[in-house]
Formats: C-alpha cells, sequence, structure tokens
C-alpha cells in the first residue's frame, strides 16, 4: 500500500475548520483561539501531516530525494560512509540531502523534522544512539529509516555495521598477546551502545580471557576530535596504560602525537590500535595499526536496503552485519 500524503485540505476537514485556520496554526500565527489551535494540532499529529515543501502536485507522490542525517560531516568517518550512500542512491536516480546534526539530541530531531516536512522519501540515520525522541519521530513519520553506523540495540529498525564487540574483543585481545596488562579503552560517551554495550563489552570479555583484572580508570570516554586526544595523552600516562584500543582514527593520532610529545615512544613504549582504517592510518607516523571496517560498502548497502524498503519490496534481514579484520601496522611490536 502506498504512503498516501496528507495534504492540508484533509487537516482542515478532519479539524473541521477553515484551510486558511490550519495555515495559521502551522505558521505560528497568534490569531487562533487556543480551543481551536489545540484541536488542530491534535488532527495534524494524528494524520502524521507535514507542510510539503516540495512538488506538492506530482501524480506519484515520490520526490527521488533521501535524507541523510550524519553527526559530524568533516569526520572521515562518517564521510567515507556517505560516499558509498551517494553512489548507490545516484545509481537508483535518488537525489541526496546531507544533513549535519552536530550529535546533539535536540538538532537531530530537528533535522529530522526538516527533512521530512521536505517529504523525502526515505531517511539514512548516523548517529551515535538512538534517543527516545528520534525513535518516536521514527515511529510517527511513515517514512523508511535505515542506521548506516549507528546501530538499534532493539532491532526494529533497519541497520548495516560490523559486530563491533567482535572487532573490540580482537583488539583488545591482540593488545594482550603483545605482554600488556595495563591496555586503556578510549571512546566516545559510552550511553552510545556500540561503545557502551558492543565495544566495552568485547574489551571486557579479552581482558577475562587474558585473565587480566578490568580497571575502571583505564576507560576514558571523550570527544572524537584530535585536540581532545592530545590532551588526554597525559591522564593515559599518569594511568599507569602502556597500550590502548581506541575506537576513533583523528582521535587516536592526537592521542598517538600527545604521547610522542611527552616522550613517550610508539610502539616501543605504548602500543596502539585504532577503530576506523580510515586514510588518517596510513598518514600518521608510526602509521596505525586498525580494525578495517568497509565503511564506504556499509554506506552503499545501508542505501540499497533504504531503496527495497522504499519500494516495498520483501527483505530478508534489516539487521545487516559486514565482515571486518584487523590491519596491522607501526603503532603494534
Amino acid at each position: 500500500m502506498e504512503k498516501q500524503t496528507i495534504t492540508i485540505y484533509d487537516v482542515a476537514r478532519e479539524a473541521n475548520v477553515s484551510m486558511a485556520t490550519v495555515s495559521r496554526v502551522v505558521n505560528g500565527n497568534p490569531n487562533v483561539k487556543p480551543a481551536t489551535r489545540k484541536k488542530v494540532l491534535e488532527v495534524i499529529d494524528r494524520l502524521d501531516y507535514r507542510p510539503n515543501a516540495v512538488a506538492r502536485g506530482l501524480a506519484s507522490k515520490k520526490t527521488t530525494t533521501v535524507g541523510v542525517i550524519i553527526p559530524d560531516v568533516s569526520n572521515i568517518y562518517f564521510s567515507s560512509l556517505a560516499r558509498g550512500i551517494d553512489d548507490v542512491a545516484t545509481m537508483y536516480k535518488y537525489n541526496i540531502i546531507l544533513a549535519n546534526s552536530d550529535g546533539n539530541d535536540e538538532k537531530e530531531v530537528n533535522v529530522l523534522n526538516n527533512l521530512l516536512a521536505k517529504q523525502v522519501d526515505g531517511i539514512i540515520f548516523m548517529g551515535h544512539h538512538i534517543t527516545d525522541s528520534i525513535r518516536a519521530e521514527f515511529s510517527r513519520s511513515k517514512t523508511p529509516v535505515v542506521l548506516a553506523g549507528s546501530i538499534d540495540p532493539d532491532k526494529q529498525v533497519g541497520s548495516v555495521n560490523i559486530d563491533y564487540h567482535a572487532a573490540s574483543k580482537e583488539a583488545t585481545a591482540v593488545l594482550a598477546e603483545n605482554g600488556h596488562d595495563k591496555i586503556a579503552f578510549i571512546s566516545g560517551a559510552l550511553v552510545d551502545p556500540i561503545n557502551g554495550q558492543n565495544r566495552l563489552t568485547g574489551y571486557k570479555k579479552a581482558l577475562k580471557e587474558a585473565k587480566i583484572t578490568f580497571t575502571e580508570g583505564l576507560v576514558f570516554e571523550t570527544p572524537y576530535e584530535y585536540k581532545a586526544g592530545e590532551k588526554l595523552a597525559e591522564r593515559i600516562i599518569n594511568s599507569g596504560a602502556t597500550a590502548a584500543y581506541i575506537v576513533d582514527d583523528e582521535l587516536a593520532v592526537g592521542i598517538m602525537n600527545g604521547l610522542q610529545d611527552k616522550g613517550v615512544k610508539v610502539p616501543e613504549e605504548f602500543e596502539i590500535i585504532t577503530s576506523n582504517n580510515t586514510v588518517l592510518t596510513d598518514m600518521a607516523r608510526p602509521r596505525l595499526t586498525s580494525i578495517s571496517q568497509p565503511l564506504y560498502d556499509m554506506g552503499a548497502v545501508s542505501m540499497r536496503l533504504l531503496t527495497k524498503l522504499m519500494n516495498k519490496e520483501d527483505v530478508e534481514e534489516k539487521t545487516i552485519v559486514l565482515p571486518h579484520n584487523i590491519v596491522k601496522r607501526g603503532s603494534t611490536k
């Protein structure tokens, strides 16, 4: 059954008011009685009416446009995913509207609603975690949504990722096998399920299997930024850690340079494994050992999954897990 586009006429008829009154409510005009405003807003919410910003008269009721919400367009991890999304979108003749959410929970909701107001046919969401408010918007809208490089612990929304638990466990195990018993875990916010529920548990499992006691003081939460990594270096040295698994490449370069600025030699005195295998891992000196994620493919597969959902094709599995491996370079022995 095709998604029916709700018009201002439908809202006016349902609320038993004029279209001009609905328009005034939508545009925030104060010249509407409170009781009338309340009634109109309830109908708008129930019908999921969104003012159509484009192509109101299209017979197909499709805009062939997809909204892509990205936390930080300057982060190579997300821009690599976006490239894969864009190439497949072009192949299937969809246009992309790219929107930056700054990883801010409130802004994510606003950005999502702005895209839905443009009548996009689908959404690809790259966020650090799925908040209750963003999940509510996903549920309220009839527009298909796919997560790329983000997970939904409840598996209600389609997603494309790697197995972050297994990858984190493997990276930590390599450092333990190299003789380290004080291995730091350095990530973004642990409220993000990828970090808190997957990577951290993988890290703990590897420690347990290596008979190393987990220490809270070796877990660091920090922004995914080069400068944040540089600043963190002193705290890492003071923690007594001699190795680290770091979940972001830009952050890893900052930490490595910060350590070396303080006279700590990598990898002789401190070993590092990072997480995304972006071009930064080859640009750093020494080059960084990294988990290799098929970032372009993750973006491409998420867009292909979305095309299937938008076209109401049968989808056997909405939670897609792609393979990963570890690429060893100069930051480990």
